[in-house]
């Protein structure tokens, strides 16, 4: 990567471990004090949430890439050596992942090494947005794997993979016999401890209610005039924290478990994300698909009223409408870099249920062209239709003037593009970011004509239940948190 030596002659050495293993345990013992880590977590696993994969930047070949996109410049180190590129990230990678491009070893799931990390929401200023805001975080940062571990949780087993440059087969040897080893001999590790009441943090809004309520407003003049048809309006709660990201996470993972879920740590970065979304997938097949959720309803307190509240959902002309704009939007972002006639929609508005929520869902797929990598596929359809609105660019405008600010790595993507052509990655919301001892929660929701602007505030707040509760359950009362009760 990035100048690696005998970089063009890698070859994957892959051992299949047919017993079952304990991903949670796997990465704490591990890569839990690991400065630069990443735990892809399926802590769903009842659909679509097959593999996990964990690792960090410990390898001979691996390397931390951060980027700068109002500089322009990509930050790698690899091997306590610094080395800056003044480049788009996503030609870097491209130039990077064709480079690097391994055959098809014939394993079940696309990551086969590579780029594992997040692209953050500011990115847009690459891919048809503006440069509004400036966020406190890389604009992306990524881990070089070139070694990880995947789970299948189908199969029951799990999988240790290492990138091998012509010389290095003993050592890659020696690092999978003692991976295999400490797999199978893992140590009990136990219940995450509850998040105290007696240190909790206070949370408070970015914009309070008032605020959001008159931003709402805003969004439906602009409705009204034909600026736009649907726009997502987000807010930021924040919050003081002194815990370890990794035991928020493990609060987080159990309080709202998602197909989507993923730690990352990039030294005093932690991103703790429950997503249930998917951004984007490419296969190795070229089959590129896109799962857009608009429309939420709160889970219900008996099954008669979770079924009812479900129901409901799918039948919500608002809820319907929101979906189908940004189901449009999808499929014209996949008709930009897909064959002509491929892009099909085998899924609309259906209703998906998690833990604490059900959502309308839509899948969207087409097949990319010869001429157009995963890389360049991710960079058409960025940020996420469902992050942004519709149309896109126009309502991105809007939003930059009406939230003020940065919404850094939340409503972005975070994922791996694996160096056999595959990709998959997840649109980072229900997701904590902590840095140092400060977190935040991006929240919010889409804006349509039909939205109720009450009803709006307590779907947003119904989104930050879960991640406030893994970092202080005191804040969370009833439907909502206690301290936005008091308008």
């Amino acid at each position: 990567v990035g100048g690696a030596p005998g970089a063009p002659a890698l070859r994957l050495v892959v051992e299949r471990l047919d017993a079952p293993v304990d991903s949670e345990a796997a990465f704490m013992h591990l890569y839990g004090d690991s400065e630069n880590a990443f735990w892809l977590d399926s802590s769903d696993t009842v659909d679509r949430g097959r593999f996990s994969f964990i690792g960090d930047a410990s390898g001979p070949l691996a390397a931390t890439i951060s980027y700068d996109v109002e500089a322009r410049e990509i930050r790698i180190e690899r091997g306590g050596k610094v080395e800056l590129r003044r480049e788009s990230i996503f030609e870097y990678l491209r130039e990077e992942l064709g480079r690097l491009r391994l055959p098809n070893v014939g394993l079940p799931f696309d990551f086969d090494c590579g780029f594992v990390g997040y692209f953050g929401y500011e990115l847009k200023a690459e891919c048809g947005g503006g440069a509004a805001h400036r966020s406190p975080h890389p604009d992306a940062a990524f881990v070089f794997a070139d070694r990880l571990i995947a789970f299948d949780h189908e199969e029951d087993c799990a999988y240790v993979l290492s990138l091998v440059a012509p010389g290095g087969e003993k050592l890659a040897e020696r690092w999978i016999e003692v991976t295999r080893r400490q797999l199978l001999s893992l140590p009990e590790i136990g219940e995450p401890d509850a998040a105290s009441s007696l240190d909790a943090p206070d949370f408070e809004l970015a914009r309070d209610r008032d605020g959001y309520l008159a931003d709402i407003a805003t969004c439906k003049r602009h409705l009204s005039e034909g600026e736009s048809y649907e726009v997502c309006l987000t807010n930021e709660v924040r919050a003081e924290v002194d815990a370890d990201p990794l035991d928020v996470y493990r609060r987080l993972r159990r309080l709202n478990p998602a197909p989507y879920s993923a730690f990352l740590r990039f030294g005093e970065l932690a991103v703790l994300s429950s997503s249930p979304e998917r951004f984007l997938r490419v296969g190795r097949d070229r089959w590129a698909e896109a799962r857009p959720v608009k429309g939420t309803s709160r889970r219900g307190e008996t099954s008669a009223e979770d079924t009812l509240l479900a129901e409901r959902l799918r039948l919500d002309e608002k809820c319907r409408a929101e979906n189908m704009m940004i189901a449009d939007l999808l499929r014209n972002d996949l008709g930009s870099v897909c064959r002509v006639g491929s892009v099909r929609v085998p899924a609309l508005i259906e209703v998906e249920t998690h833990a604490t929520v059900h959502q309308l869902v839509t899948t969207v797929r087409g097949q990319l062209r010869e001429d157009v990598t995963p890389t360049e596929c991710i960079r058409a359809c960025f940020p996420p239709g469902s992050m942004t609105g519709a149309p896109k660019e126009r309502t991105m405008e809007i939003v930059d003037e009406l939230e003020g600010g940065a919404r850094g790595v939340y409503s972005g993507a975070i994922g791996y593009l694996g160096l056999g052509g595959g990709c998959d990655l997840s649109v980072v919301i229900r997701t904590i970011v902590i840095d140092g001892d400060s977190a935040s929660i991006g929240v919010g929701g889409a804006i349509v004509m039909q939205s109720d602007p009450d009803e709006e505030y307590q779907e947003m707040l119904l989104k930050a239940r879960a991640p406030m509760q893994a970092i202080g359950p005191q804040g969370v009362s009833g439907r909502g948190p206690k301290v936005f009760e008091r308008a």
